[in-house]
Parts: structure tokens; sequence; C-alpha cells
């Protein structure tokens, strides 16, 4: 399961539509609606929200929101809650970890969708859009992220 920090703008058509299949299936288990996933560490950061079934909500809100300004159709009725990234108080992500996603993002896209690499942030910078429902902070990699490369 990845649930991008980054900005839904940034992903790539493979890694936007997986993501909104993947936050489908993580607002189910946040609804305890599936046995499975239960422990994925990605989940902590909703679970640790004040509402996080509304928290996943706006995180769907989101990325129907960058779908449908590409001309994709995305199902705003599969998303069980109204709420938006504008009403919720946000989730801190850090540094670390939006240039970890980053760096993540490039290797995949560079294998599946080259063209797509002009439109990412610099390997590098120290500007990377995330999601409306985060805000980041300073600090390394998240603990609950499984990394898969060495961390810089």
């Amino acid at each position: 399961m990845r649930l991008w920090s980054l900005h839904p703008s940034i992903l790539d058509r493979a890694a936007l539509v997986a993501c909104w299949r993947e936050a489908l299936l993580a607002q189910k288990v946040l609804e305890g609606g599936t046995r499975g996933y239960k422990a994925h560490p990605q989940l902590r950061r909703f679970r640790e929200h004040d509402a996080p079934t509304s928290a996943i909500a706006a995180y769907l809100f989101a990325l129907r929101q960058e779908a449908t300004a590409r001309g994709y159709r995305f199902d705003a009725a599969r998303i069980r809650d109204t709420s938006t990234p504008d009403e919720l108080s946000t989730i801190t992500v850090t540094q670390g970890q939006l240039r970890y996603e980053l760096q993540h993002l490039r290797r995949k896209v560079a294998g599946r969708a080259p063209e797509w690499l002009v439109k990412l942030p610099a390997e590098q910078s120290h500007d990377i859009r995330c999601h409306p429902l985060f805000r980041g902070v300073p600090g390394d990699v998240e603990e609950w992220e499984v990394v898969s490369v060495p961390r810089q």
C-alpha cells in the first residue's frame, strides 16, 4: 500500500490511479470493513488523526480533484465522507519523507513513463509539494516508512 505524501499533481497516471485504489482500501480498513491491512504502517498517520475516516476521505477528495483536472473519472460516490483537506487539521509529514517518496517515484516513473520525469521536482529540491491534507515539517524519513533503498 502506497499512500503518497506527495501532492497528487506530481504523481504520474499509474501512481495516481494506484493511490486512489489503495486509499479506497485504506478507507475500508479504517472503517473496520476488512480483516487485512489493519496494521499497515502507512495507516498510522490517519489513525492518529482526530477524525481518521474524515482524514482518509479528505485524502481521497484531493486525489479525485487531480484526476478530474486530468480528465479521469474517479467515482466520488466511493468516498464515504464529504470532508475536504481545507476542513480538517493537517497531518505532518517530514521533508525527509517527501524526498524519499520523490526518489521512489522517480525510479518508478523512469521505467514506466520517462516523459513524466520532466514534470517532477528536482531530486534535491527543498520545495517538494505535499498532499493538501499534509503539512511539511523538518525531519528525516518517517519511522513508519518501510525503506527499500538507503536513507539519504
